[in-house]
């Protein structure tokens, strides 16, 4: 082999590896492009619920990630519990994921006996969504949420909702 043969193969071969090397650059740039979630998948995330109209002893009811939220403006007479509650503006709040922990019906708020109350199998949550009675085996879940002055952003762990979470 010739001399200048072999220098054309060693130029067609680093040639090859250059041309290589920049598709495979192009390609994890893509591949990561495509990794992360469009800013429209991420926004569907967060809900902002304003509480200002919220009344007391009455649900108010939002949907996040296609679940029900429960919030619940607390009165003066029903129990206080630190470790599931939160003060906004002064007024109380109960907040949950409506969906009995049990089989996942979705609960009724029965403002009379100030309960949540699951019709398929009886089961029964207190006013800070804590079970009293029945099957369900443990409170209903908190959703990650943040406060923003006298609103509430459900999808975004804030620092009431990591002390919460660390108590309850």
């Amino acid at each position: 082999m010739s001399i200048e043969n072999k220098q054309r193969r060693d130029f067609i071969g680093m040639a090859f590896g250059a041309v290589a090397a920049v598709g495979g650059i192009f390609a994890l740039v893509g591949l990561k492009k495509g990794w992360n979630p469009l800013p429209s998948v991420k926004a569907a995330g967060f809900t902002t619920v304003d509480l200002t109209p919220v009344k007391e002893n009455e649900l108010y009811q939002v949907e996040w990630r296609k679940k029900p939220v429960f919030i619940l403006k607390k009165t003066a007479d029903m129990p206080k519990n630190d470790k599931r509650e939160i003060v906004v503006d002064g007024a109380r709040y109960t907040i949950c994921i409506g969906l009995c922990t049990h089989l996942g019906c979705i609960p009724s708020y029965k403002p009379a006996q100030k309960e949540f109350v699951c019709a398929c199998h009886g089961g029964r949550f207190d006013a800070n969504a804590i079970n009293v009675f029945g099957p369900p085996p443990r409170p209903l879940d908190i959703p990650p949420f943040k406060i923003d002055g006298t609103k509430l952003v459900l999808g975004e762990e804030g620092p009431e909702y990591l002390k919460m979470v660390k108590k309850a």
